[in-house]
């Protein structure tokens, strides 16, 4: 059974009359957990905005928004959301429409996370349904701070396991006029991430730092500078002199052309379509090119080395093939089987996971929210 509430009011009526689990949907465009049964609980109805003031920099649209008609909106003012979220379509091979509450429920974020910060870093707020009906409010349309619980910290990358979203807030920033990648072909992993580290060290403003090992053309490593045209030429070219010792740089300064390499880079094109399944390992860059080695597979890095995704053969797990480390991992494209088989999401310390249960046993008393997917 599907169910398809139309506003706040009755999707509350609807978990506090449920008798069984439910499966809290979007868009369906990131599966992502463990796999979950129960009923269907839709927010695609709960969509529109609600509020959008470009001078204040703020932004409240329903849960159900698609995450085009956002951009469209905020295209419309010269304006984005700062921190890039991920499309996940290609990767998993799914369709239909992402929506905006889908992006904070995983907090999706995109390369330009290590200078603007995740989804939760530009969440303000945010409205919710918890597992026994009741209607939630916390934050608002500008930042300040909370007492109790920071419920707009909590339901970002929740999985929808404390709560049905039903608006969420945003502050916004404006678009740049201009941006270039500044690139460096041929450097090995460790090159690589050394190189990042001293683009992201330098004044010049890196809004995207990956290391492609097997692009097109042999390994390259990519350096993202945006902001007004003038600027973006200086710091290109100052960032170029800055890496000299790494190999002569190319500067792409067409704005399309830019756009497209980090849009790949951003939903993982390059495993698109691609037998395997596909791990998030998220660790400390300094560590990245020794872990991406011990996977065994095929690698991409972004923030500056912070961020890998593994293509291993399908049931792999890279979790017992690494051993420890100084990181998570996450099993983010697999079959079902693989997905019921290997916990999905990192295995939490015992502090941290007696937390998780407390938190869900406060919101979700009945457990009946996505139940079982986050392992």
């Amino acid at each position: 059974m599907v169910l398809t509430p139309a506003d706040e009011m009755e999707l509350s009526e609807m978990v506090a009359a449920a008798s069984g689990p439910l499966r809290i949907a979007g868009g369906g465009t990131r599966p992502i957990g463990r796999p979950s049964e129960g009923d269907t609980l839709s927010v695609a109805r709960l969509s529109g905005v609600e509020l959008y003031e470009p001078g204040a920099l703020t932004l409240v649209v329903g849960a159900g928004t698609p995450v085009a008609e956002v951009e469209r909106v905020l295209g419309e003012e010269n304006q984005r959301l700062p921190f890039e979220p991920m499309d996940h379509r290609a990767l998993l091979g799914t369709d239909g429409a992402p929506t905006i509450g889908g992006v904070v429920a995983t907090n999706a974020s995109g390369p330009r996370r290590i200078q603007a910060g995740a989804c939760r870093d530009s969440l303000i707020g945010v409205r919710f349904v918890d597992g026994s009906g009741t209607r939630l409010k916390n934050g608002g349309r500008v930042m300040k701070n909370v007492t109790g619980y920071d419920l707009v910290k909590l339901m970002a990358g929740s999985y929808g396991t404390l709560g049905v979203l039903t608006e969420v807030s945003f502050k916004v920033l404006p678009a740049p006029a201009a941006q270039a990648t500044v690139s460096l072909p041929g450097l090995s992993p460790a090159q690589a991430v050394e190189a990042m580290a001293v683009a992201l060290g330098s004044p010049y403003e890196v809004s995207g730092a990956a290391h492609l090992p097997d692009a097109d053309g042999g390994p390259v490593t990519l350096l993202r500078l945006e902001g007004f045209a003038d600027s973006v030429a200086y710091r290109s070219g100052k960032l170029g002199d800055a890496l000299k010792r790494f190999g002569a740089a190319h500067v792409e300064a067409d704005s399309a052309e830019v756009a497209a390499t980090w849009r790949a880079i951003r939903d993982v094109e390059a495993f698109a379509g691609t037998p395997g399944d596909v791990w998030r390992l998220s660790v400390k860059p300094s560590d990245g090119a020794e872990i991406a080695e011990r996977t065994g597979g095929k690698v991409m890095f972004d923030w500056g080395g912070g961020l890998i995704w593994v293509l291993v053969p399908e049931g792999t797990d890279l979790r017992g093939r690494l051993g420890a480390f100084d990181g998570h991992a996450t099993l983010v494209r697999a079959s079902a089987e693989t997905r019921a088989k290997l916990p999905v999401f990192q295995h939490e310390p015992e502090p941290l996971a007696r937390l998780s249960r407390g938190l869900r046993e406060k919101f979700d008393p009945r457990g009946i929210l996505n139940p079982g997917l986050m392992g």
